[in-house]
């Protein structure tokens, strides 16, 4: 039995752990395609877009017709006296005795009346009146102009989607790109390490058979502790570079993943030189087209401003029925109710404003003249922009291959003085700048496999290039 209690203890045990520790397999391409569609930015902009649609039915609605119903009750705690003047009828007294019959009261429930005035309550003690009305708007200038306001809001909305997902496309290939470095930097630390530990121990040894001098051993030493002390600090480096890349694809910060594809790979796989020949189209580029929206926004808006100067017509039918009773007894099959009706048309027509809306189209107009220069702005900034990622991402290949010669120079001249250094033939100051040599090209040639894993995504946005 206990072993039965156990078996279940670790079988759940190992069901919660693996629960909590789940683990994405990915490439370059299926982390883009995943973030696409779970980022948090990627998430939020198709939420924009359904607000925009609600939006836009919410503007069209106004149009339709409008249905409210009303239902009032009222329950007079004290009923309101009225007076009556005495001198319209012949016969004061009789008066007073058929007012006080006709409507139920008597002299002890009113107030004593001014001379020349009978006290009456009119209507009775509790009412309830229920109706609904109809309206629909005939003709509204602003209305108009609102539901093409709406409807492009609706492709701005669906605009800043297509610019979130470019951007979440560059955001995922640089927190890619800077996990695949902290990995090789580790793999290239951990070589050095191993390489460095060997070349020190054989130098102690050296020293103690009194063959070279304690310095050399002592430079050994320092170098092999700076090393250490860098691969640490990366493997720090590394966890933040994995939640951060956790982080642009939109999944749990902690979510163990696994990169399929290796830096050197992505490299040469995104040398492509026919992008800095490619012509570049600043009509098609997304920010125009956001700026060009921005401009017709602006010019809804000055025409919104100036239909504030039409008339607007709107039609509306009512109907009620009204119930009056000293008590509650409004749900009784008995209870008279009263019927009303009512067709009403309502034009607006505004005259006068103190010319406030000849201001307010006045700055309109003026926001839309700034528009217009923000968008010859825009064409001149997108282009340089495209001649400017062309040029990095040129460099970062010729860098890239330049690094790429470079390190396997620095890796002969460092073996070379390593084998000079304990020969004897040359110093451990020699061995120093050959070994720091080594390292700074071994960093570069990683960062610049980066670099042009990174520029060419930049360069894809510069020219407005569509995801795969």
């Amino acid at each position: 039995m206990k072993k039965l209690i156990l078996i279940c203890l670790s079988t759940c045990f190992f069901l919660a752990t693996s629960a909590q520790e789940k683990t994405m397999q990915l490439s370059l391409q299926e982390a883009i395609n995943f973030a696409l569609e779970n980022s948090y930015n990627a998430k939020a902009a198709k939420n924009d877009i359904k607000s925009a649609k609600e939006i836009v039915w919410e503007t069209t609605a106004i149009g339709l017709p409008q249905i409210n119903a009303k239902v009032d009750y009222q329950n007079f705690l004290k009923q309101p006296v009225s007076l009556l003047p005495a001198a319209a009828f012949d016969n004061r007294e009789s008066v007073v005795e058929t007012v006080e019959d006709f409507f139920d009261i008597t002299r002890q429930t009113s107030p004593e009346a001014p001379d020349g005035f009978i006290p009456v309550v009119f209507g009775t003690k509790q009412n309830l009146n229920a109706s609904v009305t109809l309206t629909q708007l005939i003709f509204d200038g602003s209305y108009l102009v609102g539901l093409q306001a709406s409807r492009t809001f609706l492709k701005v909305s669906k605009q800043a989607n297509e610019k979130t997902a470019l951007l979440t496309r560059e955001a995922v290939v640089n927190a890619y790109g800077n996990v695949l470095v902290t990995e090789n930097s580790i793999s290239i630390l951990e070589s050095n390490i191993k390489i460095l530990q060997k070349n020190y121990e054989d130098a102690k040894k050296i020293y103690e058979n009194g063959f070279n001098e304690e310095e050399d051993v002592e430079q050994l030493e320092i170098t092999l502790g700076n090393i250490k002390s860098q691969l640490n600090s990366v493997k720090r480096m590394k966890g933040i570079a994995y939640q951060m890349l956790n982080l642009s694809l939109g999944s749990p910060i902690n979510t163990k993943l696994i990169l399929t594809d290796s830096l050197d790979g992505l490299a040469e796989n995104n040398i492509n030189l026919d992008l800095i020949n490619s012509e570049f189209n600043f009509s098609d580029h997304i920010d125009f087209k956001i700026s060009e929206n921005d401009r017709e926004t602006k010019r809804l808006m000055m025409k919104l401003e100036q239909s504030k100067a039409l008339p607007s017509l709107s039609a509306f039918v009512n109907y009620g029925r009204q119930a009056f009773s000293d008590s509650f007894s409004f749900f009784n099959n008995n209870q008279q109710w009263f019927g009303s009706s009512l067709l009403g048309v309502s034009l607006n027509i505004p005259v006068f404003s103190s010319f406030s809306r000849k201001s307010k189209t006045a700055q309109a107009k003026i926001a839309l003249e700034n528009s217009d220069i923000r968008l010859k702005e825009t064409k001149q900034r997108l282009s340089l922009m495209a001649e400017k990622a062309k040029s990095e991402y040129q460099l970062s290949i010729e860098n890239y291959n330049t690094s790429k010669r470079n390190v396997g120079l620095a890796e002969r001249i460092e073996k070379k003085q390593r084998i000079k250094f304990f020969e004897g033939i040359s110093s451990s100051f020699d061995l120093l700048q050959a070994q720091n040599q080594l390292y700074n090209q071994q960093q570069t040639y990683i960062q610049s496999m980066l670099d042009v894993i990174a520029k060419k995504a930049t360069l894809e946005n510069a020219l407005n290039l569509p995801i795969k």
